[in-house]
């Protein structure tokens, strides 16, 4: 078992929550297993960490006796670490605070109402574009500045006109009579096929909880009133690729149809000529002007994508090549050429996407409308009404800049505006609210809902934030752990490896104390040539024979000999360690030149000078003398640490907790 804390600094954050062993840490949240310096460490924290280690190895099983302990004094020097960094006020610099924030931030995404509300509806748009719904409508819109009477009228007119479609009426036809949605006189308020996202919500809504012939009660959206009639509802087909050519309507000609339609079908029968090519004909007749130099081709569409006519002809094509009939659009007469088609992408896949349209405008606000709904409601939110209406009625015509003296004057600052809890909100926080922020982005900066919501919003986040500090346990031990870890790091960094790195003194006297362990063995400078293929073996043999050894000898060699034949022979030069060489620890030492067979291969072997064994010398082991000197002043740090702080370990909580890690 390999101890493993995942220093900020060291890892590519993946957020991604690792599950704890269920038996463990929910049973040991607040029994203390040792005090550190007279400050008590919970034992829910050392299971905290190994269980994670045990979860991104499960094949592993629990923790020996041996391992246990092990983990145990590594655990205790790293909490001894964590307290020197707070000790020297690493946790105060500005670098800590600015890493820490940032990090605290991004780690408590995932626990957030506003996650878990993104991520549903995440879901259930993918679920939802798992089919296609054609829909018939009826727009019922408001007169501008509509008080609430003229709301209802609205309402009763949506009412009457959807008795008459359910008393037999006919929806598209009525939809031209009655539908203030100006595509109605061309479509008869005939969507044509969506899916999920492509609709406002309360819309969308609607229909995918509808059944084909289904009429609906009268659906409230930004538009106004919907009567709405569910044609179909059928399995998505994904995307389409299509090339098209287009024939268009002069509609300052009386004759422009028939011309357009005589002259759609005189290139559709051309097309089914064997001899004709599909680019060619496009190029000469489309009058699509951003197509018909490159064969008519469009992008990548799905349901939804295109007007209703296109779209339907498209999706009807079924084998790649096969060719429309023409079909009509407002844009004139086309003739489509299937090009391809794919299923509906992975949910992976699509995510990326999904979430960037659930965060547009109406969804996002959507959303964050439902998470203070469910924060006011979680956290005990008490707004005082007619102190909050005062506020407004003082400010609801002043500038920003004029809040305060306005405020003064009406004698609201100490006024209690709403209470999260037992916290509680006054005038005098409104202002000081309002005086951090300099403006909020897309919004009349001079409206008092505006700064006001903002302000309640800000404050139930703040509540949700201290919630997860008090009362989610995974939350807390994650954020500790990477506060920790960032402590540690900048301990280590000062009195470790920088120090490691930089302290010249210090290594060249580690190295001389040391000296013992930078020892080469016996050397002898060599020249091996290994014989990959056999059937040169002569050509190697008749160059070093009778040869000295020296440094151009093995230049030489690989310039005529080696480089002619690439793959025949491998070769070394140096001064190489005898002992422990897979060739040089066979040769005789005494005979300068010699060959031997071994793993399959001759070897030719050209010995120089042999070297006795003795210290390296610091240049030749710099990089290991620095590493070793490193693991001293961590060593060293361990121990003046240890002498520092006191460490008394409760020995029935040690226990428990080395039961809770092999439950």
């Amino acid at each position: 078992m390999v101890f493993s804390f995942r220093l900020a600094s060291f890892i590519v954050f993946t957020f991604t929550l690792v599950a704890i062993q269920s038996n463990s840490l929910a049973a040991l949240q607040s029994d203390q297993l040792m005090t550190i310096g007279g400050e008590p460490v919970d034992k829910s924290e050392l299971v905290y960490l190994l269980s994670k280690g045990q979860s991104d190895n499960p094949a592993q099983g629990g923790l020996s006796r041996e391992e246990f302990e092990e983990n145990l004094e590594r655990f205790i020097n790293y909490k001894l670490k964590v307290k020197e960094a707070e000790a020297l006020n690493l946790d105060q610099t500005e670098e800590f605070i600015s890493e820490f924030s940032t990090f605290q931030e991004t780690l408590k995404a995932p626990f957030l109402i506003k996650n878990s509300l993104e991520e549903g509806e995440l879901r259930k748009a993918y679920s939802r574009l798992q089919e296609v719904i054609r829909a018939s409508h009826i727009l019922f819109q408001f007169p501008p500045n509509a008080s609430k009477e003229d709301s209802l009228i609205v309402l009763r007119m949506a009412l009457k006109v959807r008795d008459e479609i359910a008393s037999g009426g006919n929806i598209n036809e009525l939809a031209v009579e009655y539908s203030d949605d100006p595509s109605a006189k061309m479509n008869k308020g005939d969507l044509g096929y969506f899916t999920s996202l492509q609709m406002v919500p309360p819309f969308e809504d609607a229909v995918y909880n509808m059944q084909p012939g289904e009429i609906s009660s009268p659906v409230l959206t930004s538009f106004g009133y919907h009567i709405i009639q569910l044609m179909d509802r059928r399995p998505n087909p994904g995307q389409v690729k299509v090339s098209h050519l287009l024939v268009r309507i002069d509609p300052d000609n009386p004759n422009g149809e028939d011309i357009a339609k005589r002259k759609v079908a005189d290139v559709y029968q051309e097309i089914q000529k064997e001899s004709t090519f599909w680019d060619e004909i496009v190029k000469n007749y489309s009058e699509d002007l951003a197509t018909n130099q490159k064969g008519g081709a469009l992008p990548w569409f799905s349901v939804g994508s295109m007007i209703p006519e296109f779209e339907m002809t498209a999706f009807s094509l079924t084998e790649e090549g096969e060719i429309s009939p023409p079909v009509k659009t407002q844009y004139g007469y086309h003739i489509l050429r299937l090009e391809g088609k794919r299923p509906l992408e992975s949910f992976d896949n699509m995510e990326k996407s999904l979430r960037s349209k659930i965060l547009r405008a109406s969804r996002s606000s959507l959303i964050e409308s439902q998470v203070m709904a469910i924060q006011k409601s979680r956290y005990n939110f008490q707004e005082n009404d007619g102190n909050v209406m005062s506020l407004e009625t003082a400010l609801k015509a002043k500038t920003v800049a004029t809040y305060a003296d306005a405020m003064e004057e009406a004698g609201l600052t100490t006024n209690e505006l709403f209470a999260i809890g037992e916290s509680r909100f006054t005038g005098s926080d409104f202002l000081a609210f309002v005086s951090q922020k300099e403006r909020i982005p897309g919004v009349d900066q001079n409206n008092f809902d505006t700064w006001y919501t903002a302000f309640v919003a800000t404050s139930l986040n703040k509540a949700e934030d201290q919630d997860l500090l008090r009362n989610n346990k995974e939350y807390q031990m994650t954020l500790n752990e990477y506060r920790d870890g960032i402590l540690l790091f900048s301990l280590m960094n000062q009195e470790v490896w920088q120090k490691g790195i930089m302290d010249s003194l210090g290594q060249r006297a580690y190295y001389q104390k040391n000296l013992q362990d930078y020892q080469w063995n016996d050397r002898v400078e060599a020249f091996l040539i290994k014989v990959l293929d056999i059937s040169q073996a002569n050509t190697a043999k008749n160059f070093v024979s009778g040869k000295e050894l020296n440094p151009d000898l093995s230049s030489a060699f690989k310039n005529d000999i080696e480089s002619a034949n690439p793959l025949a022979f491998q070769t070394s030069y140096g001064l190489m360690e005898i002992k422990d060489h897979p060739i040089l620890s066979q040769a005789n030492l005494s005979e300068k030149y010699q060959e031997i067979e071994a793993n399959g291969h001759l070897h030719l072997i050209l010995l120089g000078e042999v070297i006795p064994a003795g210290p390296k010398d610091f240049s030749e082991t710099r990089g290991l003398v620095i590493r070793d000197y490193q693991e001293s002043l961590d060593q060293a740090l361990i121990q003046r640490l240890r002498s520092k702080y006191s460490v008394v370990i409760d020995e029935e909580a040690k226990e428990e907790t080395f039961i809770a890690l092999n439950q």
